[in-house]
């Protein structure tokens, strides 16, 4: 048994859009919905393919040996060691599982934001019916201005007592980072726990769960991680993970789970003990296919690091919303520089709907995703300062399409 290698990464700089040859947009700005697919990733999913092909069964513990590599890359993401990560299919997958295995009390206060994705609010409404919970929402609608006050307000819940505060690192909306060192802090203050949908930050934006207080993290695999659909992982604090209620199982979920399948006889037992560690949430057979196109997707952002990154897009973004604002576009990306992300959302000038908009954009090779009658613009380490001006001359076609419409 060897570990397959992953593929050879070459060397990339910003802006370089190599990797991404058969990519149709002139400038793809859609990386907070989905991902393009990659040169690497085609790549890696063909040498998987090649081995069952070649090997069939042969093949399943070669494979099997790749997603430990992969969680030891995706822990270099956010500061974590391997052995604490969880693969699983994705963001609501990662935080049902959460939600759902906490030693919950009757009456545990669960701390919510408005305005976020359904992911991070569906979970806990559920584990509120079955567990008897109680939700507390918190009014995010003035933090593009002010962060601050959304701390203030979480204080306020946490001082008169709460299980733990669940929140999105980056809003999906507007692209706002929330403060997460200043919701660990008071986590930790007032003995609750926080819990991160990181699907907006995750690989765009430097995390480092003990640095932020982070308990859990759970993510996706088909935004900036530049992996495909259907793959993700969570991560537990190891003293956490302990601390779980596993209120469901699989074969996998147990300890030594797999060696009556290689280690002779007598290992056929129902009595193993469920794992420990997070790792208890991967109950059966996984998408080796899936994982092993993530592994190749995170290649180039640990190669060139989520802080450069992050700073690339912004250079890239402080132009383009001048130009776009200058235009009748209102923008509702943070004040702070701290608190911007990989996202620039706008919404459009009067009189222009966010659906034609997209429309005529994407007809003219720019392609952007509308959450909710916004223009969502997230572009990614590939995306080149020259794609700007092809951006806004595109813009002004649109504008004058959705006009005479």
């Amino acid at each position: 048994m060897h570990y397959v290698r992953p593929v050879t990464v070459p060397v990339l700089a910003l802006g370089d859009r190599s990797l991404y040859p058969d990519l149709q947009a002139k400038a793809y700005l859609a990386h907070a919905a989905v991902a393009p697919v990659s040169t690497l990733v085609k790549e890696a999913v063909s040498r998987l393919l090649a081995s069952y092909a070649a090997q069939g069964n042969g093949a399943f513990f070669e494979w099997m040996e790749q997603r430990e590599k992969l969680r030891e890359k995706l822990g270099r993401l956010i500061g974590a060691k391997g052995e604490d990560i969880a693969l699983s299919s994705g963001t609501s997958r990662g935080l049902t599982d959460i939600a759902l295995s906490l030693p919950w009390r009757t009456g545990d206060k669960v701390v919510l934001f408005d305005r976020e994705f359904p992911a991070n609010v569906c979970p806990w409404q559920r584990a509120a019916e079955l567990f008897g919970l109680e939700l507390a929402f918190v009014d995010t609608s003035r933090a593009i201005a002010d962060t601050g006050g959304v701390l203030d307000q979480v204080e306020t819940v946490l001082r008169g007592g709460a299980r733990l505060v669940a929140v999105s690192a980056v809003q999906f909306q507007t692209g706002l980072r929330m403060p997460l060192e200043g919701l660990g802090r008071l986590c930790a203050r007032y003995g609750a726990e926080l819990c991160v949908d990181a699907i907006q930050a995750c690989g765009v934006i430097p995390l480092n769960v003990e640095q932020l207080g982070i308990d859990y993290l759970v993510t996706g695999g088909h935004k900036w991680l530049l992996g495909p659909e259907g793959v993700g992982f969570v991560y537990a604090r190891a003293e956490r993970a302990r601390a779980l209620v596993p209120r469901t199982s699989g074969w996998l979920s147990h300890e030594d789970g797999t060696s009556f399948l290689f280690a002779g006889k007598g290992q056929l037992r129902y009595d193993r003990p469920i794992k420990q560690s997070i790792q208890m949430l991967e109950g059966g057979s996984c998408s080796a296919l899936g994982f092993a196109a993530l592994e190749a997707g995170i290649e180039p952002l640990l190669a060139l690091t989520p802080a450069a990154i992050l700073a690339h897009v912004g250079a890239y973004l402080d132009p383009l919303e001048r130009g776009l604002v200058a235009r009748g576009f209102r923008s509702l990306r943070a004040v702070d520089p701290a608190s911007r992300s990989a996202i620039l959302t706008l919404d459009p000038p009067d009189g222009v709907g966010a659906t034609e908009l997209s429309n005529a954009l994407k007809a003219r090779g720019v392609y952007a995703s509308m959450p909710d009658g916004l223009l969502r613009l997230a572009p990614h380490f590939s995306n080149a300062p020259s794609e700007i001006e092809t951006v806004l001359a595109a813009v002004d076609e649109s504008l004058q399409v959705v006009h005479s419409l």
